[in-house]
């Protein structure tokens, strides 16, 4: 059997501001000098020891990495990383495909969330027209530009819209020069040129709420900001402009700027916060990537670097800076430890709300 592919193209979509939204901006934003949520004496003490680690990072020129999932945005620290990025305690960013999602909805429409089970059934779940054409716009334009996934949406976001060329310049630049490295970025937006009837020149696309947006106010500190997504796991899939060669494209960039971050790690830290899946596999192959290209050239592994791993799940009973537990300990499937564990230097897991850990964080970095 051989079945033909679905046709995305005959989606029906509707507007984002019909759609039943879960989350706002004004209910979930965190204060930064507001009193942050309590944790236990341990964790605190980890936090104090990252703080302390963090700052000497920054003063020796080493990286700080925060790998972070959707949840810490939708739970409303996004005041927070702002002045984290602000004071230079953080030197790169990165996130999944969701993360961008509901980064760029809350920027632009002020909420975000819907109810998967609910919408799932009725054929609507992601299926919102505004979400899956502008960040798509986002990333079409930016590859003209050779931006990342996240530079071209914290772009998008922080200039409030974009600008396409005409099909005609496109058509010039693929005829003319057909080995370009931006060939097939020119071809991928002139097809959505023609297939999706778009306007060309400047598209204005008002965000209003870009003050919640970790996109635009990394973009507005110059600070890296990446996005690792799976083609097929974020909504902008149920959307007639779907094209996953512009979403790979974008990734692809993306993991190898990770990867510059991952290089500067000697003496450094990693945050994941919140991300069980995307970080430890990312970090994982980005790690082997940069230790293959040291050693050919004659130069140490990346070393005493700390990792700060943390979730609202409980460990498994297992004392992870031990190593990892046997394979017939449950803890031992826990990806977001295991992989950790295995990527040199300290490793420390803590459970805790991913919020509140970085709000502590942020207040043990500012002195408060």
């Amino acid at each position: 059997m051989n079945p033909e592919p679905l046709d995305l193209s005959r989606l029906k979509i509707l507007p984002l501001a019909a759609r039943k939204s879960l989350t706002r901006v004004e209910e979930i934003l965190i204060p930064p000098d507001a009193t942050p949520a309590p944790c236990d004496e341990r964790t605190a003490s980890i936090i104090r020891e990252a703080g302390t680690k963090i700052a000497a990072a920054r003063k020796c020129g080493a990286s700080v990495m925060l790998i972070y999932g959707a949840h810490l945005l939708r739970n409303g620290a996004a005041l927070i990383l702002e002045r984290m990025m602000s004071r230079g305690w953080l030197t790169h960013l990165a996130t999944n495909g969701a993360g961008s999602i509901h980064d760029w909805e809350y920027a632009f429409l002020g909420r975000s969330t819907e109810s998967v089970e609910e919408n799932v059934a009725t054929g609507t779940f992601g299926a919102w027209d505004e979400t899956g054409r502008n960040l798509h716009l986002a990333l079409l334009a930016g590859a003209l530009r050779s931006e990342g996934y996240g530079q071209a949406v914290g772009r998008f976001i922080a200039e409030d819209g974009v600008a396409l060329p005409s099909a005609e310049s496109l058509q010039r630049a693929i005829q003319s020069e057909p080995s370009h490295p931006l060939t097939a970025a020119r071809a991928d937006l002139l097809q959505a040129l023609q297939a999706h009837r778009l306007p060309t020149g400047r598209i204005e696309v008002q965000h209003l709420w870009k003050h919640a947006s970790i996109f635009a106010q990394a973009f507005r500190h110059r600070i890296p900001l990446t996005v690792h997504p799976g083609v097929g796991y974020d909504i902008i899939s149920n959307h007639p402009m779907f094209n996953g060669a512009v979403i790979g494209r974008a990734a692809d960039l993306d993991f190898r700027r990770f990867g510059a971050a991952v290089e500067g790690l000697d003496g450094g830290v990693v945050l994941s916060v919140g991300s069980a899946i995307m970080g430890p596999q990312v970090f994982e192959k980005s790690l082997s990537c940069v230790n293959n290209l040291r050693l050919q050239a004659g130069r140490p592994i990346v070393r005493e670097h700390s990792i700060y791993v943390v979730d609202i799940q409980e460990a498994g009973n297992w004392d992870w800076t031990q190593g990892e537990p046997p394979k017939t300990n449950p803890a031992y499937y826990l990806r977001f430890c295991k992989s950790f564990s295995r990527m040199g230097g300290t490793m420390q897991y803590v459970c805790c709300d991913n919020a509140a850990f970085v709000h502590q964080l942020y207040q043990r970095l500012a002195g408060v």
